[in-house]
């Protein structure tokens, strides 16, 4: 559509741009620095992740004037990658009794009341497990109270000796040591084992934040804006620069329920305004950072896994050509 020269309309046109982490990925997949870029890199991503066409660049010979900035961090529940984990240490190998009779552990001959010796040792096992399958039995073991239980014959599971070292069932005899024990015996993961697994993955291991949600060890949000400084820039020059707590979002679902946190109550008013309007020139650069100063804090924002969006939003007019 033709512009009319000379001729120029003033709208109100937020313009936004977003970091976006993938389901089964993690921040630090998305950007490995300690420091967020918004309207610097806007190719390849969807409207839903941005409004603009050019990096750091207004459209055309637009104008902009900012009244107000948010941040809108999302809270979708995550999707956990397949990276393997391990048990920490071997795990025993149960028998399933019918209460009240107590548990006893299996001895290499398949009984569990046989004198354990260096060539009748007792049972242990290695459970291998991906991480979004370890993730999935540590929501039901808390929400249910009790252990996950696997088999010894199941894929997953290694038998081994107390050392950790592989242990070798005998399959002489009708049943055999490797039949009974299959058949019944139970290996138990409890949440400390569960967590344990996945912490073992160090870099790929969820955030305390996903592996423990609502206990106290904080929420993904809380984490995001009380730990990183959030600055707008316009040219090299700064406009404003606090910690991202003061941009509260304005957007998105509330709860006042004790396990739920927002960054803001989900209305325009409650988010910071300007006092004075800052306004972007045609063919000005601008750009706004989140940076996280602590290293510390760095590492676990890093493991954080999708599906997660960071927005800014610039709210403000837009004035351009008439159309």
């Amino acid at each position: 559509m033709a512009r009319v020269q000379g001729v120029r309309e003033k709208v109100h046109l937020p313009i936004y741009d977003s970091v976006n982490v993938e389901p089964e990925k993690q921040l630090r997949d998305a950007e490995s620095s300690s420091t967020l870029k918004f309207f610097v890199n806007v190719q390849g991503k969807t409207k839903l992740q941005t409004n603009l066409q050019s990096a750091s660049l207004l459209p055309h010979f637009n104008t902009f004037e900012a009244r107000a900035m948010r941040v809108v961090i999302s809270d979708l529940p995550p999707e956990f990658s397949d990276e393997e984990c391990e048990t920490e240490d071997p795990i025993p190998v149960m028998n399933n009794p019918v209460p009240p009779a107590p548990e006893v552990q299996f001895r290499q001959d398949g009984t569990t009341t046989s004198a354990v010796t260096p060539t009748n040792k007792l049972v242990f096992a290695k459970v291998t497990l991906p991480l979004n399958d370890v993730m999935e039995r540590l929501a039901e073991a808390r929400e249910t109270g009790d252990d996950a239980e696997l088999n010894p014959a199941d894929e997953e599971v290694e038998i081994v000796d107390t050392d950790g070292n592989p242990l070798v069932l005998s399959t002489t005899g009708s049943p055999s040591p490797k039949q009974l024990i299959e058949a019944g015996g139970v290996i138990s993961l409890s949440v400390a084992d569960l967590e344990a697994m996945a912490e073992g993955l160090e870099k790929k291991a969820p955030p305390k934040e996903q592996l423990r949600p609502n206990n106290g060890a904080g929420n993904i949000i809380s984490r995001l804006i009380y730990n990183t400084v959030t600055t707008f820039y316009v040219g090299e020059k700064v406009m404003i620069q606090m910690p991202t707590w003061f941009f509260p979002g304005g957007a998105g679902p509330y709860s006042e329920s004790l396990k739920a946190t927002t960054h803001g109550e989900p209305t325009p008013l409650a988010t910071f305004r300007f006092a004075e309007p800052i306004f972007i020139d045609r063919q000005q650069n601008f750009r706004v950072e989140i940076e996280v100063p602590d290293s510390d804090v760095l590492k676990e924002l890093q493991k954080i896994y999708g599906p997660l969006n960071i927005w800014v939003v610039l709210d403000g007019f837009m004035t351009r050509d008439v159309q």
